[in-house]
């Protein structure tokens, strides 16, 4: 009985070791698979992060190209639009340059074509002032008194005073006149004082006027 009741502490004692020694090894080996799996959390964890933070940065880096790709897209429309406008705007210079210079010579040469014709039509209007000098000049080669070659003369001086004035040209006034260097040309002075500062007392050489425009001084004489 003795010997039974021995082996049965020993047998549960040994049982007890052994039981908590397997309880031991169970809570060491949780401990140790929760390390673990805490460890392992936090690789997936990082891997995961590093995962999102990879997707993000490629994102953006995507879009980034994207936006850059629109910009020089738009950059490059922009700098055809404005090399088509230069060059239609070089185009229209260059056509207004060449009508430009076309019109200078046409102007130029209607300048040429409007003088020949007034210069013919004032011509035209002293022929007959020239044909009668000429009669005038045959009349003197036969026997005429003084009073013929006269009269003939002031008929011309009269016809030549009447085509000016149907030109607008006018003779320019001077005796009595104070003197004016717009129209007049002093080359002589006298002391007199029967006139007053600056009179014209004599007109040596008659002057033309045409509206405001002096087609040729009066030379006069200027007292004091």
């Amino acid at each position: 009985m003795k010997e039974e009741k021995k082996e049965m502490n020993s047998t549960g004692s040994t049982g007890e070791t052994t039981c908590s020694e397997d309880k031991g090894k169970d809570v060491c080996s949780n401990d140790f698979e929760n390390e673990n799996c805490g460890e392992n959390e936090c690789k997936n964890g990082e891997d995961n992060n590093c995962k999102n933070n990879g997707a993000d940065s490629g994102d953006s880096l995507n879009d980034e190209k994207e936006n850059l790709k629109k910009e020089m897209e738009k950059l490059r429309k922009q700098l055809e639009e404005a090399t088509s406008k230069c060059e239609e705007y070089f185009n229209m210079l260059q056509r207004t340059a060449a009508e430009f210079d076309n019109y200078k010579k046409r102007t130029q040469k209607e300048k040429e074509v409007l003088g020949k014709e007034v210069v013919c039509d004032v011509v035209a209007t002293f022929i007959p002032v020239v044909d009668n000098l000429e009669r005038a000049l045959k009349a003197t080669e036969k026997e005429c008194d003084l009073k013929t070659v006269r009269e003939g003369i002031e008929l011309v001086y009269n016809q030549f005073s009447e085509i000016l004035k149907n030109l607008g040209v006018e003779q320019i006034k001077c005796v009595g006149e104070k003197f004016n260097p717009n129209f007049h040309d002093a080359v002589m002075h006298v002391k007199d004082e029967a006139y007053g500062e600056g009179e014209v007392v004599e007109e040596l050489r008659k002057g033309y006027v045409m509206e405001d425009k002096v087609i040729r001084h009066s030379m006069v004489k200027v007292a004091n």
